[in-house]
């Protein structure tokens, strides 16, 4: 295990207002593999703090992680946060020698709504309207990541604003956070057409191109607010495009167990799957 250096670093800037990256560095030579974590709070809610837990027990096993802050509702919505993301990964790239790491070893992770903006910034790393943000200085630095970890993504957007209509107009018992996540996705989202546009699963059906990173898709069994056939839908759409998925599910596990129930055995689990995954496509030095 590594001892960690952690620092708060301004990669971006709107308006006068900075955007941190929180970086979590293990200690030793190195070469690290790199981690963009993309915090999930259904994209209108929480911090580049949320996950410092399992930021920091990653960093301990030789990952350098990088926490992201990015633009939320009221300040902005779709897409602008894909902006922010795909600026901070281009920017991580092109730094990742100042944290002991290389390019080609940078990837990205996300919870929840976070991991659907990672694997959306994954699969479209070149958008125009995602990388319409400068890198002064290094205009040839793309943000396609070499791996992505999505731990319970809202993989349709739209698929599960209308579950989460479907159950709310059915009555109780349904899980509280449903009377959440509804204003949020209409916050964030202009209207249902740009859900769609901005579902994953959505575009691997509409056929569209796609970079297809290695991915680890991580999920509770009992989890409610990311329905199970969209999972099973995209998993099934991802491969038949030629991408690779490793599905890890978790049997009685809800949402957000990670960081809810770090000490329970499927969260040590999970933590080891996913130190795995990056150490294996990453590359990255550990110990």
């Amino acid at each position: 295990m590594h001892d960690i250096d952690i620092e708060d670093i301004e990669y971006q800037r709107h308006d006068g207002t900075p955007l941190l990256a929180r970086l979590h560095v293990p200690r030793g030579p190195g070469p690290f593999a790199l981690l963009a974590e993309v915090h999930g709070g259904a994209w209108c809610r929480g911090t580049r703090l949320d996950e410092d837990g399992l930021n920091q027990a990653l960093a301990r096993r030789g990952i350098v992680v990088a926490a992201l802050d990015f633009r939320q509702p009221p300040q902005s919505g779709y897409p602008a946060s894909l902006a922010d993301i795909n600026h901070a990964l281009r920017w991580l790239k092109a730094n990742a020698g100042r944290w002991r790491s290389q390019p080609q070893r940078v990837g990205v992770m996300g919870l929840s709504s976070g991991a659907h903006q990672a694997l959306l910034a994954a699969m479209r790393p070149r958008d125009p309207r995602y990388a319409a943000l400068p890198l002064p200085g290094h205009a040839e630095v793309d943000a396609t990541p070499a791996f992505a970890v999505l731990c319970w993504p809202v993989i349709d957007p739209l698929g599960r604003y209308r579950y989460a209509k479907a159950l709310r107009a059915g009555g109780q018992p349904y899980p509280e956070a449903i009377d959440r996540v509804i204003p949020d996705h209409e916050r964030y989202w202009p209207d249902e057409a740009a859900m769609a546009e901005g579902s994953p699963l959505q575009a691997l059906e509409r056929g569209e191109p796609a970079h297809l990173p290695p991915l680890l898709y991580l999920q509770g069994e009992a989890d409610l607010m990311h329905p199970r056939e969209q999972l099973d839908r995209f998993v099934a759409a991802y491969a038949q495009a030629g991408g690779s998925v490793e599905l890890k599910l978790y049997p009685g596990e809800d949402t957000g167990f990670i960081s809810r129930r770090p000490d329970a055995p499927a969260s040590a689990d999970a933590l080891q799957q996913i130190a795995a995954f990056v150490q294996r496509h990453g590359g990255g030095a550990s110990r």
